[in-house]
């Protein structure tokens, strides 16, 4: 073989085929409607590994319920959403009075480069939209960054938002631990953690979050149960009942609950 055919060779063994590189999905756009009948628009990624492409279930039954309960989870509340997606229950709360609100995810560039997209385009924020703030973070790491958001008078904030969080098993430590780590110690704060069983067969093992909250001193109640006109995955198989139902929790610190009674 001559050296020109093996350079071909070598071209050929190392070139990309055809469709190699898929092209990036556009961006997307949701609608969501506010009890008041305002409508909230909400761009979500293209396509991402971590899920942010989607406007899970969890994150839409968390905004009613903040809205069903404004004067005590939103107004004049300091507020942390984790895992936050395209920030729906973050938009809500702040446009229901919050003091201020920390919305984070995963520290990956699209994720959070979209939240501060949906922050600066939405209309029914108070103007200019300082409560708000978009921030990467990584559950169970410093919670340094994140606090510092806070005014000087606080040591934790008022409410924590966890929506459709709990598939991802191997997290629940970090999360609990991050619970632990931002949540005011005060007898009204409180974490909401709002969730699907989309693989109905592994709900123990999503139910284990709240053991391990236990274990960390909080004391965990079952706030809501709704169910869904449809599921979110078609292709997905078990139970639909279960994978077409929101389940509320109220997580706090069991100390102070039994005080504050």
């Amino acid at each position: 073989m001559s050296s020109d055919e093996d350079e071909n060779l070598d071209n050929a063994m190392f070139q990309e085929p055809d469709d190699y590189f898929q092209p990036e999905k556009p961006y997307t756009h949701t609608d969501y409607t506010l009890l008041s009948g305002q409508k909230l628009r909400l761009r979500l990624v293209g396509h991402n590994p971590l899920w942010g492409h989607y406007l899970w279930n969890g994150s839409q039954v968390l905004s009613t319920y903040l809205q069903q309960h404004a004067p005590t989870l939103a107004h004049g509340k300091t507020i942390l959403e984790l895992g936050a997606g395209a920030g729906l229950p973050s938009l809500v709360a702040a446009i229901l009075g919050a003091q201020k609100v920390v919305v984070t995810d995963y520290p990956d560039a699209e994720l959070i480069d979209n939240l501060a997209q949906n922050i600066a385009t939405c209309s029914l924020l108070p103007q200019p939209a300082t409560t708000v703030a978009a921030e990467g973070y990584l559950w169970g790491s410093s919670t340094e960054s994140v606090l510092a958001h806070l005014p000087l008078s606080h040591q934790g904030f008022d409410i924590l938002l966890l929506a459709d969080l709990l598939f991802n098993h191997s997290c629940h430590d970090a999360l609990a631990s991050t619970i632990v780590g931002t949540l005011a110690r005060t007898p009204d704060a409180r974490a909401l953690v709002f969730f699907t069983p989309y693989r109905p067969w592994l709900l123990e093992k999503d139910m284990a979050f709240f053991d391990l909250c236990r274990d960390k001193g909080l004391e965990v109640d079952k706030v809501v149960e709704e169910v869904m006109e449809k599921v979110m995955f078609e292709e997905d198989k078990g139970d639909e009942l279960l994978r077409r139902t929101v389940f509320g929790y109220e997580v706090r610190w069991n100390d102070l609950v039994k005080t504050h009674r």
